[in-house]
């Protein structure tokens, strides 16, 4: 059974998306020259200013090229759907975004992004531009909360690209800019249930089964197997137990504040995510747990699969200043 998409060829719908993309954004983005994978911002980079670049496969839109502009991201390498970028645009990034102050890399624990991030990290030193590199896991369902450095980055990425940019933003110091991003990385927690699988444009074909009356929690967003499938439970019993997990995770005390995203995962309305909204602030509410901000609607998708994230940011002063600070992006604003 094949899917229906608007496309026109398969293999041409990557590079289709992004020339839309210049189309629609050109006060706020272009590309490299002869390197349109290369996403930058139109503000360019400023002398003294640590350069951010993040980047990873396709089909998760607004994430990634979404969260390029002023106080946010200088750069996002782009790759293929649900593929790394090669290491060609990356360095392209990251050169035309050196301020002199050396250039982070942000992206989400995979395989293929962690060779080919490493691999242009190299090359770059060859021509001494300095390279650190924070690779995000916020996803529980990925791995023990003992082996966090195997977890997977998922839609936690939206507050962690958010805290990074502001640091840099802020001139805040090459090592204090990575201590930053660090910080981010370690209080936030995702985990996400699944309704539907998504299909490839190259293919057209769902890429997981699951049957009509099943939800499986814990899937990743390109389709990885979760901890748990069974029936589709109600929207307050599936955000219970993402928010069992996630609360688990943390040591949060009456008082604390968080910033919330409720996000979907491409094809889920509003609708649905304003109930689970609703059931996540209770929640938090009778911890005693404050909403500092929260966000609703599509931040980190999978093309069309249906079903939703939770992510909670455990903030303290330094975060939610960062959280706080103004940025204007394609795709991201506040």
């Amino acid at each position: 059974m094949k899917t229906k998409k608007l496309i026109n060829a398969g293999a041409d719908a990557v590079d289709e998306m992004l020339l839309g993309v210049l189309a629609a954004h050109p006060e706020h983005l272009c590309a490299v020259e002869g390197m349109p994978r290369a996403i930058i911002a139109r503000n360019g980079p400023r002398k003294g200013k640590v350069g951010l670049v993040i980047g990873g496969g396709s089909g998760h839109e607004p994430t990634f090229l979404g969260y390029v502009g002023k106080g946010l991201a200088d750069a996002a390498a782009i790759g293929n759907v649900f593929a790394s970028p090669p290491p060609d645009p990356i360095i392209a990034c990251a050169k035309a975004v050196d301020g002199g102050a050396g250039v982070l890399f942000i992206y989400g624990n995979y395989a293929g992004d962690v060779m080919n991030f490493d691999m242009a990290a190299e090359m770059l030193a060859l021509d001494e531009i300095e390279v650190r590199t924070v690779r995000t896991s916020d996803d529980v369902a990925s791995a023990p909360a003992d082996q966090r450095e195997k977890r997977r980055g998922v839609a936690g990425n939206v507050f962690i690209f958010k805290a990074a940019g502001a640091a840099c933003d802020l001139l805040y110091s090459f090592e204090e800019a990575e201590r930053a991003a660090r910080h981010a990385n370690a209080r936030t927690y995702t985990m996400g249930v699944a309704l539907s699988p998504c299909s490839l444009p190259q293919t057209l074909k769902p890429n997981f089964h699951i049957s009509e009356e099943e939800m499986e929690i814990g899937m990743g967003i390109h389709g990885e197997p979760g901890v748990a499938r069974g029936p589709l439970k109600t929207a307050d019993a599936v955000t219970d137990e993402l928010m069992d997990n996630l609360l688990r995770e943390m040591n949060a005390e009456r008082g604390d504040r968080f910033a919330v995203l409720v996000n979907s995962l491409g094809s889920t309305p509003m609708m649905e995510l304003y109930i689970m909204m609703r059931r996540v602030k209770a929640r938090l509410d009778a911890a005693g747990l404050i909403i500092h901000t929260s966000l609703v609607g599509n931040y980190c998708t999978s093309l069309e699969m249906a079903g939703a994230s939770v992510t909670l940011m455990h903030l303290d002063d330094e975060l939610q200043r960062l959280i706080d600070h103004p940025c204007d992006c394609a795709m991201f604003t506040r």
